[in-house]
């Protein structure tokens, strides 16, 4: 009975320390990408996403830190998992929308523009900006 006890104790500090270690790496990494320190930012993400692959937060702040080194492949990739763990995410959302915007894939742009509007909440101001960049887009191609 007391191997048993010093078993599960032993389990339950290693697993509270595996979780206390995961957080950590990206507040660490959060503060890292604020403070524009991106190589050590993006390492510490994707060392947070080997020990909580489903953190959607991680690989939205891997897109942005991709978007700073205008690596497009892996900016829409990085959305993408995002979107896929967390369809409601407006950040990821709205870069995905301004990426296809500059891919001129006006289609994809007013799908996701009617989605960004059920689901935002701090950036719904973004919605007339979108609004207007594609009339501007489409008015240059009509003419």
């Amino acid at each position: 009975m007391n191997k048993l006890l010093k078993y599960f104790l032993i389990i339950l500090i290693f697993g509270s320390v595996e979780a206390f270690a995961t957080e950590n790496f990206f507040d660490e990494a959060k503060n890292l990408f604020d403070k524009g320190k991106y190589e050590e930012s993006k390492f510490l993400l994707q060392r947070n996403i080997v020990f909580n692959p489903k953190d959607a937060k991680s690989y939205l702040y891997l897109a942005k830190i991709y978007e700073t080194e205008e690596n497009e492949t892996e900016k829409e990739k990085n959305i993408n998992t995002t979107l896929l763990l967390e369809p409601d995410n407006e950040d990821a959302m709205y870069m995905l929308i301004d990426l296809k915007l500059e891919k001129s894939d006006y289609t994809k742009v007013k799908e996701l523009s009617e989605k960004f509007k059920i689901i935002c909440s701090s950036l719904c101001n973004k919605i007339e900006s979108i609004k207007e960049r594609l009339t501007n887009i489409e008015a240059k191609d009509e003419s």
